[in-house]
This record gives structure tokens, C-alpha cells and sequence, in this order.
């Protein structure tokens, strides 16, 4: 039962932890706003502030340190103490059981007396004396008759609970050695891992405080930046450039630049006349969430994960490669075609043609969560790692650290983004409803609007036609023109060919600096790509604004 209770406190704690994760966003940036203020000031003992924090946040560790490994050695003892109990108990039981087979000798010497009076009751004469001594032998008898009986039933249960109580004591000294175990590798593990946050946080503290009265008032920001840094939970820190230069964002791109530039490689070193794909790249969270836990709990070699550094993008990269796979291949048809010319006088002429065309088939594949659960044998406690970073309630975190969005505003662009990969578009015009591969630009964004609940409010229409989309708009006055610089989420239709006829439409990923970034369906190779444009560019015909 200890057991028990303990990993119900370790899912507690991840919980408690995760929740942190939240307010310590809001705490951290006050934090670095503050620094800013904070001045170089010794107190009457001469102790410098950086040196006071250090020692406090050293301090403070250690305490929780003895404090957690006094709590797993009582939870081991009360183990062991509760299994002693339980041996006493059934030790006893055994005894008892003895004490009866004993009883049972003493039965059987009471039998033979029974016979024995049998015998002399019939050497005895016939007398009134002779049958009253016989009727009183006989209730002897008949009474030590019912007590071998009794006793027989007893001990047949007594070795029943003696052989139970045996199995129990096995069982219960076996849970206590296990107990034992787990009590000494979590104190380990704990000691472990709060030795390595004093010294980061010693790091941290001189590095970022230039010292003095707020030093006491910040300690406890920092401890709990700390924790959270230090853990798996150090990935919604990521977003952020710590001094190495780069960013979780810039990773993401740089990665899903080498991804796409596999994809633009096959098709440059294949010829082919018709090209097929499908498939798509695994949504960015989970890659994360597996290589964080991965990282963060690796046995010969945990590392924090709230900074990225050229090792740790080498570690992503491995893993992003491990959980996808990209098949090709082609292959040779012979159709009849139709074609249509001009006779010279008004007239349409068809004419079939046999012709031969190359086809090639690019698919992508990715593995799931799970898979990847069983791939690197992620213990209990690493899964509940990788379920409480991957819970719903932490969509927004996860949108700071890929995308920098923080607003619900950007909802549709964090969906958006997460589709960034994909292949041939097979998820959005079948989700429309047509049952084989159309031009799937539009039916992209009604996707995406559908995922975030915007359809069903009327927010932005389900279209699969780029002129209908951005009518619906123009009815509703929800429409700027190309000249703008649209804000993250507006919809925003192209007009290649400059007839006036927008056939192409996207989603605003934000607009920076005199450039519009985009996220866009059925894009360059038949694929969901980020784009650039600059602010009024000719090709853009205008945009709809939904009424988030």
C-alpha cells in the first residue's frame, strides 16, 4: 500500500508542477523585468548579495533534499515495519496450528480408552449396576465421538490458514524487498537531481543578479524557476535564446527546411510526368514532448531541456529522423488520353491518344507517441511525463515555444503550423467530403477553421472555392484590401494571374517588418509550406478578417 500511495504522490507532484509551469510564465518575466532595477549591495556582514542568494537557494535545496530523502527511508520503514507485523501475525497462527495437531494426539488416545471400554462392558454380568456403567459409556462416547469430530474440522482449517498465511509472508517479504529498493533509488535519484540545481542555480543567481534588497524577495522565483527548468517541464522555456545564439523556433525551421529540401531532392533526381503524394510529418508538440522525456530522464546522460545548444539540436534532429520515414517510388502506365484542337473552321475535334507517363509516388510517414514509448521503453513514470506535457490545457505553452503565439487570437495559426509537412493534402478534401485529391487550398483552411471551433460559430465559412471564401467576407464587410498589414489569423487570397479572380487563399501566420508570413494548403510540391510575401505585393488580392 505504501507503494502505492507514493506513485500517487509522484502524479501529484507532476501535476502540481505542470500547473506551475503556468503561473512561473507570468513570474519569470516579471523576474526579467526586474533585474534590470536590482543593484550591487552588501549587508553588515559583509556577504555580498549574489553570495546571500547562493547560499539561501543552497540552503533551501538541501533542506528539500533531506526533507525527500527522510520521506522516501520512512516510507521504506513503515514498509518493513508493517511486513514485520504481518510475519508476527501469521508466525503465531502457525503456532496455534501446532497446538491443535497436538489436541488431535490426544483425541486419538481417547479413542483407544473407547474401545477399551467396549471390551469390558462385555465381559461385565448383566446387572443394573453393569448397565448403568454401560449407558454412561456410551454418552462418554458418544460426546468424545462429537469432539474428535469438531477437533478434525478445526485442524483442517487451521493448516488451511497456516498454508495461506505462509503464501502471504512470501508474498508481503517479497513487496517489502521491492519497497526497500524503490525507497533507496528515488533518495538516489533525488539527491542526484538537487545537487545538479544548486549548482545551476548558483550559476544562474551570479550571473543574472546584480545584487541587494531584492535579493530575499526573488529567491523564491528563482528556486521555482529552478525546479521547472531543471525538469522536463524545461521545454516550455525553450522559446526563448538563452545566450547560445538560437532559439527552439529557429530548430523547428531549420528542421523542417532539411525536411522539405528531402522532399524537393527526390523530386529533382526522378524523372517523372505525374507526381502523387501523401502522407505528413508528425505534429511538432509530440516530436518535443519524446524529446524531452528522452533527454531530460536519460539515464547516462540527463541534460535540462529549457535551453537549446548545437548538441542538444543534433539529439532533436535524431530523434524528429527516427519517428519519420519517406518512401518513393515510380512507376511506368500507358493511358489514353483525350485531347481537343482546332480544325481551323470552328470546330472542336477530340482525338485519343495512347500515351505513356511516368508516375511518381512520394509518401511520408511518422510514428506515434506510443510507438515511440515502446521504441525507447519509457518506464511508468517517463509515460506520465510525456501525458501530462502533452494534455490539452498546455496547447498554449506549446504555441509560445514553436510559434511565439500567446493570445487565443492565434489559434488557427497554431493549427495551421502543426500541419506544416503535409503531403498531398488527403486529410482536408476528404474531410470535405470530395473522394479523391482536388485543388486543396481552400479546403486546407476550412480544416484548420473547423479545428478551432470556428465554422460551427460562424466565424469563418466552410468553403472549397477561393472566389465563395472570399465573398462571404466581402458580404459581411470583413475585408481589407492587399495594402494592409494584416494581423495573425486573417485570411488571405491571391491572385496569381492579376485578372481580378483570386485563385489561391491562405492563413496568416503574422506580418513582421514589412513582410507577411503565411501558412498555406497545396502549395509549392503538392504540400502545406510557411511562405513569405512582401506588405502589397501585387499577387495579393486582399484578405478576410473573421471576427475572432
Amino acid at each position: 500500500m505504501k507503494n502505492i500511495k507514493t506513485k500517487d504522490s509522484s502524479k501529484k507532484m507532476i501535476r502540481t508542477l505542470d500547473k506551475a509551469v503556468v503561473g512561473t510564465q507570468k513570474i519569470k518575466n516579471e523576474f526579467i523585468n526586474s533585474k534590470d532595477r536590482i543593484r550591487q549591495v552588501s549587508d553588515s556582514n559583509g556577504e555580498s548579495a549574489q553570495e546571500y542568494a547562493a547560499n539561501n537557494a543552497e540552503y533551501t535545496f538541501e533542506s528539500v533534499s533531506k526533507s525527500g530523502i527522510s520521506k522516501a527511508n520512512k516510507i521504506g520503514r513503515n514498509s518493513f515495519i508493517e511486513t514485520k507485523n504481518k510475519l508476527t501475525n501469521h508466525i503465531k497462527t502457525r503456532q496455534e496450528a501446532k497446538e491443535q495437531f497436538k489436541s488431535k494426539q490426544g483425541i486419538k488416545s481417547l479413542i483407544k480408552q473407547k474401545d477399551a471400554t467396549k471390551a469390558t462392558i462385555r465381559d461385565v454380568p448383566n446387572t443394573a449396576g453393569a448397565s448403568q456403567s454401560i449407558k454412561t459409556t456410551d454418552k462418554t462416547i458418544k460426546t468424545s465421538s462429537k469432539t474428535i469430530k469438531t477437533s478434525s474440522q478445526n485442524i483442517a482449517a487451521t493448516k488451511n490458514s497456516a498454508k495461506h498465511a505462509s503464501k502471504s509472508a512470501t508474498m508481503f517479504k517479497e513487496r517489502a524487498k521491492k519497497a526497500a529498493q524503490s525507497s533507496k533509488k528515488a533518495a538516489k535519484a533525488l539527491a542526484s537531481y538537487v545537487r545538479k540545481i544548486i549548482l545551476a542555480l548558483k550559476s544562474f543567481i551570479t550571473a543574472l543578479l546584480a545584487g541587494g534588497w531584492l535579493a530575499t524577495m526573488i529567491i523564491v522565483v528563482i528556486v521555482l524557476i529552478g525546479l521547472v527548468c531543471g525538469s522536463v517541464f524545461g521545454i516550455f522555456f525553450s522559446g526563448e535564446d538563452s545566450g547560445t545564439g538560437m532559439t527552439m523556433q529557429d530548430v523547428v525551421r531549420e528542421i523542417n527546411t532539411e525536411y522539405e529540401d528531402k522532399l524537393d531532392d527526390i523530386k529533382e533526381f526522378v524523372e517523372y510526368d505525374v507526381l502523387e503524394m501523401s502522407g505528413s510529418r508528425a505534429v511538432w508538440k509530440d516530436v518535443l514532448a519524446v524529446y524531452s522525456v528522452k533527454v531530460n530522464t536519460d539515464e547516462s546522460n540527463p541534460q535540462e531541456v529549457a535551453t537549446m545548444t548545437e548538441e542538444k539540436k543534433e539529439l532533436l534532429k535524431d530523434i524528429f529522423w527516427e519517428m519519420h520515414e519517406i518512401d518513393s517510388s515510380t512507376e511506368t502506365k500507358t493511358e489514353t488520353v483525350v485531347s481537343e484542337t482546332d480544325d481551323g473552321e470552328g470546330n472542336i475535334i477530340e482525338t485519343e491518344n495512347e500515351v505513356t507517363q511516368t508516375y511518381l509516388y512520394i509518401t511520408v510517414s511518422h510514428k506515434t507517441v506510443d510507438e515511440m514509448i515502446f521504441q525507447y521503453n519509457f518506464d511508468v513514470t517517463q509515460q506520465q511525463y510525456l501525458a501530462e506535457l502533452l494534455n490539452e490545457e498546455n496547447n498554449m505553452l506549446w504555441s509560445q515555444v514553436l510559434y511565439g503565439i500567446g493570445t487565443a487570437d492565434g489559434e488557427i495559426v497554431t493549427v495551421a503550423l502543426s500541419q506544416v509537412g503535409n503531403v498531398g493534402g488527403q486529410p482536408y478534401w476528404s474531410w470535405y467530403g470530395f473522394s479523391s485529391r482536388v485543388e486543396w487550398c481552400a479546403c486546407f483552411v476550412s480544416w484548420c477553421a473547423n479545428e478551432c471551433g470556428y465554422i460551427d460559430a460562424g466565424v469563418i465559412p466552410k468553403f472549397a472555392g477561393c472566389v465563395l471564401g472570399s465573398q462571404w467576407f466581402m458580404e459581411r464587410g470583413q475585408w481589407a484590401d492587399g495594402s494592409i498589414e494584416p494581423t495573425a489569423g486573417a485570411i488571405i487570397f491571391f491572385d496569381w494571374e492579376g485578372d481580378g479572380i483570386t485563385d489561391h487563399v491562405g492563413i496568416v501566420e503574422k506580418c513582421e517588418n514589412g513582410t507577411v508570413y503565411t501558412v498555406e494548403g497545396n502549395s509549392i510540391g503538392d504540400s502545406c509550406r510557411q511562405r513569405t510575401y512582401s506588405v502589397g505585393s501585387s499577387v495579393i488580392y486582399g484578405y478576410g478578417l473573421p471576427a475572432y
